[in-house]
């Protein structure tokens, strides 16, 4: 897979650091330095994945994020920002966005984050729906609504189960508090983050072997959880 990445990014040190690195793994680099150039290039170059930092000179790459959504549900977006708030974290996912890694960071962490989005890609090309999932010991068969742990059986209740196979079908993407309300429940809940803690804790104690040191299902700190994709 020869993927094609569009880095939309003011900062020219950044930006050199990035295009060098990733074509020396033999990525296609298309660059942009504001957001209108970057939304002109989403259209014309045809990417695999876009990385994007939110200061841009011309516009909030918020507002760029939700331009591409409404064309595109589907292209991987990592934005890569300076900005540390998890209100600003919570926000950017919730408008869309896959990842977040935040400035300053290693090339190593990143090139990880790409390959999780590279193994997205792979499996949404993917024309037949997986049936039954094998994650180490956990086995999900989603055609007959049963789990297993180490060939053992367990019970989930139905938002359980519906929390878990929410998380497997977005594997190694950060999902926020909200976007899992909305989906689980319909809507947002006022204590959303309480309530999806206590679901969490109890879908751990059931498929985890270590609930302490959870395998399968990791926490972001303030801003949600992700299906491990390792």
């Amino acid at each position: 897979m020869n993927t094609k990445i569009l880095i939309i990014e003011d900062d020219h040190k950044i930006l050199n650091f990035i295009s060098m690195a990733l074509k020396a793994k033999e990525y296609q680099v298309v660059l942009c330095k504001n957001g209108k150039e970057g939304i002109l290039s989403f259209c014309t170059q045809n990417p695999d994945i876009i990385l994007l930092d939110l200061g841009l000179p011309d516009m909030d790459g918020i507002h760029i994020i939700k331009q591409i959504r409404e064309v595109s549900e589907d292209i991987p977006i990592i934005v890569v920002s300076a900005r540390k708030e998890e209100n600003e974290k919570i926000q950017t996912l919730d408008m869309g966005a896959n990842d977040y890694v935040t400035k300053p960071f290693s090339m190593g962490e990143l090139l990880a984050r790409i390959r999780v989005m590279e193994r997205l890609i792979e499996k949404k090309s993917c024309t037949v729906k997986e049936s039954i999932y094998h994650f180490d010991s956990l086995t999900v068969d989603t055609e007959k609504h049963r789990v297993f742990v180490d060939k053992r059986e367990v019970h989930l209740t139905p938002i359980e189960y519906k929390l878990l196979l929410f998380l497997i079908s977005n594997k190694g993407k950060v999902l926020t508090h909200n976007q899992i309300s909305k989906k689980i429940w319909g809507y947002e809940q006022s204590e959303d983050a309480k309530n999806i803690r206590v679901f969490m804790a109890s879908l751990r104690k059931k498929i985890e072997k270590d609930p302490t040191h959870p395998r399968f299902i990791l926490t972001e700190i303030g801003v949600g959880y992700r299906f491990s994709d390792q």
